[in-house]
């Protein structure tokens, strides 16, 4: 796992704090060029490493990257998935059928069609949720072929959903196809760190990957920032910190002094626009780092 890993929010117009902000970053960044000089930036500051959504304009980013392999010799990805959102349109444009045509068979020839469908095709008559799932995943990593892909990430409302439901097999098939197919890691994001560590362990998945929400001021940590230490503390994963300026609320010294500063966390994700924010947070990370 890297240290450092910059995060994709604000290109795609996410703010949990402000709808003002978020709206003036969907500006901002609206055409593709925008996005690739603020990854170039931070790819000069010295950040290899990058956490994309599965959106549709990171297919268009991951073709930049494949066709300029000596500039990005040193990438490596991170892909979270699903992108709700994409899914959600889809089915309310095209119905539920139409969807998952797009998605599953989407570009592929008529006998990479075929294929899937012998492989997949009666689960997905029969809604077998783990060989959807696994159908799902292999429609969404197409858009990485050919790059340096480290873990793979569930996103945290599909993770929060099946930890609620309490699905044990579906996070043990996801982890297992993720490393039959792709030879890493699956990883999760969640909201609830201290219940999805347990639940993952419980499921036999060992020494897992985390993603969670980690600040100073507790913000979008449930069920309480005192949990939250007690499970970096004793138990044994990798835990991955996000939002760890709490949207704005904790200035950069103090965030960075309270998540780096913690032996136990493996790494770090942060997303910025600005060449000087990219720096500040990654030169502040290494200073508490070493």
């Amino acid at each position: 796992m890297d240290r450092i890993i910059f995060g994709d929010n604000q290109f795609f117009g996410i703010n949990h704090m402000s709808e003002e902000k978020a709206q003036a970053q969907s500006e901002r960044f609206k055409d593709l060029d925008s996005v690739i000089k603020v990854i170039d930036t931070a790819y000069d500051c010295g950040i290899h490493a990058f956490m994309f959504n599965t959106h549709e304009r990171v297919g268009q980013l991951c073709d930049h990257f494949r066709a300029n392999p000596e500039k990005y010799s040193d990438l490596r990805l991170y892909p979270s998935m699903p992108y709700a959102h994409k899914y959600a349109n889809a089915v309310n444009e095209k119905g539920m059928v139409g969807a998952l045509n797009e998605f599953v068979f989407a570009g592929r020839s008529a006998g990479q069609a075929l294929k899937t469908i012998v492989r997949g095709g009666l689960s997905v008559i029969n809604q077998d949720m783990i060989q959807v799932m696994k159908l799902l995943v292999d429609a969404e990593m197409r858009m990485f072929h050919g790059l340096n892909v480290k873990a793979i990430f569930l996103q945290n409302i599909v993770t929060d959903l099946l930890l609620g439901m309490g699905v044990k097999e579906v996070f043990v098939g996801f982890s297992d196809h993720i490393k039959k197919t792709y030879g890493v890691d699956a990883a999760f994001n969640s909201m609830n760190m201290p219940k999805l560590v347990d639940f993952l362990i419980d499921s036999g998945i060992e020494n897992p990957i985390v993603c969670s929400s980690i600040n100073k001021a507790g913000y979008l940590m449930q069920p309480s920032i005192g949990e939250y230490e007690k499970t970096l503390e004793e138990k044994t994963f990798r835990p991955m910190a996000m939002s760890i300026l709490a949207s704005g609320a904790v200035p950069p010294k103090e965030a960075v002094e309270y998540v780096a500063g913690n032996k136990n966390i493996k790494s770090i994700v942060f997303g910025a626009s600005s060449k000087n924010h990219i720096q500040q947070t990654k030169d502040l990370i290494d200073q508490y780092t070493n």
